[in-house]
């Protein structure tokens, strides 16, 4: 059968295609992330020459911004693939392909997947796509609702504002605390009934993860079990979250502070971030964890990166060996 195999760098509101076929490389372009911009990825195949009888997609997974297409070229019968981002990055580096760019990515993917042949994507299961869609809408709420409030406050003590527009402001506040109390009792409903109860309590077991925290990263490491077909590792997991750090180098001179990737999705490392925040404050491994880079005269932000990667990696372990954190076993020094 005639496959081609398609690589896709995904980003928030858009995706860059491209696709690699008997050594071939060709640029499909730039498209909108939506559904019109799924159905002009397949226009552009089938206005090729030789249209494929197969398709292989492979888009590297970042944070779910992927799922969208992923689901949707599914449907469409495409084999699927979501490959681990590090290992991706390492196989491009020994192919000499260091150029960082969103069509250079796509061609790498397509050429990935053509080569390396990485496991097939399957959609979730019902009770996690239905717990990550209500994980999202409440942040979507809290943000719609923290912005009315900050627009309320800088009105207060303005003169001229119409009574309408307070008024305006004032329901729509009442509306967006409804919507978001709501979902919460939703989210709170699924978390009673779920199979997966168990895994929220494990995870709170972990330093600096409470009840807001457990849900999303059980959504996160659900979501990166299921991409690595269970064979996931921490190194590749932190990767996907955008938590590695990237060092910079240029020749045998030029040299910068190593930061971190930022790939996948910038809302769960924001949540890490908090999370560490919190972790550090009381007495316990994570808090000995950034205390002690804090000791090497590492700067504080930086320590607290390191305390949200290492907390992600401890969740991880609790997740995978469905076992509580044992703080005995992390006690030794980093």
């Amino acid at each position: 059968m005639d496959t081609i195999s398609v690589g896709v760098d995904i980003a928030k509101a858009t995706f860059t295609a491209a696709l690699w076929q008997a050594e071939h490389v060709e640029e499909l372009g730039t498209f909108p992330n939506t559904a019109d911009g799924y159905g002009a990825l397949q226009q552009a195949l089938a206005r090729r020459p030789a249209a494929p009888a197969a398709v292989q997609l492979t888009v590297e997974p970042t944070g779910g911004y992927e799922l969208g297409l992923a689901h949707w070229a599914y449907a469409q019968g495409w084999r699927v693939s979501c490959p681990n981002p590090r290992q991706v990055r390492e196989w491009a580096a020994g192919l000499g392909r260091r150029a960082k760019t969103d069509r250079q990515d796509a061609v790498v993917l397509a050429r990935y997947g053509a080569e390396r042949q990485p496991p097939a994507w399957q959609p979730w299961r019902t009770e996690l796509s239905e717990l990550d869609s209500l994980l999202r809408r409440k942040d979507e709420l809290t943000g719609l609702l923290h912005q009315e409030r900050m627009r309320e406050q800088a009105l207060r003590a303005r003169p001229g504002i119409a009574g309408a527009v307070r008024g305006s402001i004032t329901r729509l506040i009442e509306a967006l605390e409804e919507e978001l109390r709501e979902i919460e009792q939703a989210i709170g409903a699924r978390q009673r009934t779920t199979t997966l109860a168990p895994v929220v309590a494990r995870l709170q077991t972990v330093p600096g993860v409470g009840p807001t925290t457990a849900l999303p990263l059980l959504v996160l490491l659900e979501r990166w079990d299921q991409l690595t077909h269970g064979r996931g590792d921490p190194k590749g997991l932190v990767a996907y979250v955008g938590l590695d750090p990237q060092p910079y180098e240029s020749g045998t001179s030029v040299r910068r502070r190593a930061a971190i990737s930022r790939q996948g999705n910038r809302r769960l490392r924001a949540r890490l971030y908090m999370a560490a925040l919190g972790g550090i404050r009381g007495d316990n491994p994570l808090r000995h964890f950034y205390d002690r880079l804090v000791g090497r005269h590492k700067a504080k932000k930086l320590a607290l990166v390191a305390a949200a990667r290492k907390l992600l990696v401890w969740a991880w372990a609790v997740y995978y060996s469905q076992q509580p954190f044992d703080a005995a076993r992390v006690a030794r020094p980093a």
